[in-house]
């Protein structure tokens, strides 16, 4: 299941809500991502997110997909915020479910690493009266070709 919202979650709630409709699942993973306090040694007093509404979904859906396709999940859940956002505020939550651990893990590892390369998302954050796009970081994208499959 995707979500793209502009209102914030409860990351317990959605949890529990996730669980009680996957019960046979053994294994359940859950990833938080929030806005840091500082980013490269400089405060951060806001982060503006912004995505086109239609092509973002449909960009997650194919992540999502390939999870799917690569681990037998019994399910996923992922939600990522976009609009303004402050330091404490979560930015996204992805919740995977497997018989065993392993699937679980290695899924929502999968998916955090290509929704940081993949999704289409726009991050301005508002430091010290001035604002800057953040461009991808080249750990994410290691992390991100590690799932590459012409590259096995």
């Amino acid at each position: 299941m995707i979500r793209v919202q502009e209102k914030a979650f409860d990351a317990a709630a959605e949890l529990e809500q996730f669980r009680h409709a996957n019960r046979a699942s053994g294994a359940t993973c859950m990833f938080i991502g929030t806005v840091r306090e500082m980013s490269e040694g400089v405060p951060i007093e806001g982060m503006t997110l912004e995505h086109y509404p239609g092509m973002t979904e449909k960009a997650l859906a194919e992540i999502e997909k390939e999870a799917l396709a690569r681990w037998p999940l019994e399910a996923s859940l992922i939600i990522h915020r976009h609009g303004r956002l402050e330091p404490g505020d979560d930015i996204v939550l992805v919740i995977t479910a497997s018989a065993h651990r392993q699937a679980a893990f290695a899924a929502c590892e999968f998916l955090m690493d290509w929704l940081k390369t993949k999704a289409p998302f726009w991050k301005l954050e508002e430091s010290q009266g001035t604002s800057r796009w953040v461009d991808a970081k080249d750990h994410d994208d290691e992390a991100a070709r590690r799932w590459d499959r012409r590259r096995s």
